[in-house]
């Protein structure tokens, strides 16, 4: 199993590739969906990918996750105190990421699951009728 950790960015996701504790490999993801999905292909149901939440993390959540174990959203404001570090990078900060999932350190979020997703678009669909109704 190794444990994937990814500093995203509004184009691209710097990431960490641990295993057995030790950062095996890096590299640079460009978040466009076909280069996201073939990256995600690489993966093996038995790897975990660790993510912050950003702007676009659900949506990388979202591509990732048939291709995964799991993949788990930490709390960047409780990430940061928990790794406080004087050298700050992409590369770094994505490392941290895989390190403090494999020590059990990292605070997560609650991320909505396929079905939470298609009830928040059945009410954002009803809504929007509502709107219309009422104008």
């Amino acid at each position: 199993m190794q444990i994937v950790g990814m500093d995203i960015h509004r184009s691209f996701a710097q990431v960490a590739i641990l295993e057995d504790g030790t950062i095996i490999r890096q590299l640079r993801v460009d978040l466009v969906h076909d280069r996201l999905v073939a990256f995600a292909k690489t993966l093996s149901l038995e790897d975990e990918v660790v993510i912050e939440v950003t702007g676009n993390s659900a949506a990388v959540e979202r591509i990732l996750r048939p291709h995964v174990k799991r993949v788990a959203v930490a709390n960047p404001r409780l990430v940061r105190a928990i790794a406080y570090a004087r050298v700050k990078t992409d590369k770094v900060d994505a490392g941290t990421l895989a390190k403090l999932h494999a020590a059990g350190f990292l605070p997560e979020v609650w991320v909505a699951d396929e079905d939470t997703y298609s009830r928040r678009r059945q009410m954002a669909e009803r809504a929007g009728v509502l709107a219309q109704i009422i104008r």
